[in-house]
């Protein structure tokens, strides 16, 4: 087991990018933005270090409109996964603005999405705000178990507390 993965960002998941799209399309003519998460290259099958973003991270209380998209970074999660962000333009201008440019410190990669949210309506952007090049992979995603306990987990808990069968 490797204690370090690789910080590079190697490639989106066709999944997570067709996520970002459709949650684009869905808040139009508002702005939209979420987390990227990725995971480990060979995790998923690659043959090769380093990471490739297959999750968009949906932060509640994340305020939009036409011309930006604001996260509350109290509810942001410190995830050792987090590999940046998404948000959308929906005037169409794939390039970050000086406010999105502020936003980029945290992550390696940076995507804007532009209207009318096509396969092809994205751009991927290093923290400077320099395009970079961002292969869509398509790779199968792992189901996550967001909790590692199950009902017959809890069940079995619970009868243990009461003393009793249920």
């Amino acid at each position: 087991m490797r204690l370090f993965r690789s910080s590079g960002v190697v490639g989106i998941a066709a999944d997570a990018l067709e996520f970002a799209l459709e949650a684009s399309e869905d808040a139009h003519p508002n702005e939209y933005m979420g987390l990227l998460r990725g995971e480990d290259a060979r995790k998923l099958g690659l043959d090769r270090d380093g990471t490739v973003i297959t999750d968009v991270l949906v932060i509640p209380g994340t305020e939009s409109n036409p011309v930006s998209a604001t996260v509350k970074t109290s509810m942001i999660p410190n995830d050792r996964r987090s590999a940046g962000s998404v948000h959308s333009h929906p005037n169409g201008v794939l390039r970050p603005s000086a406010a999105d440019l502020a936003t980029f410190g945290k992550g390696s990669v940076h995507i804007i999405i532009g209207y009318p949210y096509r396969r092809d309506d994205w751009q991927a952007f290093d923290r400077e705000g320099e395009t970079r090049d961002l292969p869509v992979l398509d790779v199968d995603i792992p189901d996550d178990q967001f909790f590692d306990f199950t009902q017959a987990d809890i069940d079995a808990e619970l009868r243990e507390e009461t003393g009793r069968d249920r």
